[in-house]
């Protein structure tokens, strides 16, 4: 199911932290940019603070903390326009959201979310994590826990969002919701492999397989190109 290999060029941003609210606005104006191909593909990489945020199908039942107690922690629920339903966002959790034409690469829906978990599949198997996909459930998984979640939006086949995988991720805090509303557990690879893993490291290798398993040319550019966008 891997795409052919292509010449396409994507341009890759490592953003650090930053706030959902900034990096959705960021996204939507990339991806109308795309759209009208004032720019080309995109990848951004990046950290949130902590955040909870409601897809499409989301249900708020799903969201299992009390108001008092996420105000206390400083959490915001968020409603998106992603697919799926609930997730949390934090530090130690690498977030990859791919503005791409998914035309060029002649990807259906279905082929593109196989194409997001697999990136994540390899990227895992780099350090000995045997990982996989879970029957009809989205994201990877390494046994019946979760380790990565994928929510995406395409909209005249421009995609938004993408995948969260869990690093060094404080899994507690996933104690506040019922993840995806599917009642299992999560798990990261910090707690699998026992240490603290380098986030820099984890961000090249991931796109590395990025650009393996999509068959783009990759080139990492200054968040400064961004700034008109931001």
């Amino acid at each position: 199911m891997i795409a052919p290999i292509n010449l396409h060029l994507c341009r890759a941003f490592r953003l650090g932290f930053i706030d959902y609210e900034e990096s959705f606005r960021l996204q939507n104006r990339l991806a109308e940019a795309r759209k009208e191909e004032k720019i080309g593909d995109v990848l951004l990489l990046l950290q949130h603070p902590p955040v909870i945020t409601m897809g499409k199908s989301g249900k708020v039942q799903n969201v299992l903390a009390s108001p008092t107690t996420l105000q206390e922690k400083r959490i915001k629920v968020i409603f998106t326009d992603r697919g799926g339903d609930v997730t949390y966002h934090g530090p130690g959790q690498l977030v990859a959201y791919p503005i791409l034409n998914l035309r060029l690469y002649g990807l259906s829906v279905p082929d593109y979310v196989w194409h997001l978990e697999e990136v994540v599949i390899r990227l895992l198997a780099r350090f000995g994590i045997a990982a996989g996909r879970l029957g009809k459930l989205r994201g990877v998984w390494v046994g019946e826990e979760k380790i990565a979640s994928l929510g995406v939006h395409l909209s005249r086949w421009i995609s938004k969002h993408g995948l969260a995988l869990n690093i060094n991720t404080d899994l507690e805090l996933f104690n506040f919701i019922n993840p995806c509303g599917t009642g299992r557990r999560v798990t990261s690879m910090a707690k699998i492999l026992k240490k603290e893993l380098p986030m820099e490291e984890i961000e090249t290798l991931v796109l590395e397989e990025f650009a393996d398993v999509f068959g783009f040319s990759l080139r990492q550019e200054s968040t400064k190109t961004l700034e008109p966008y931001l």
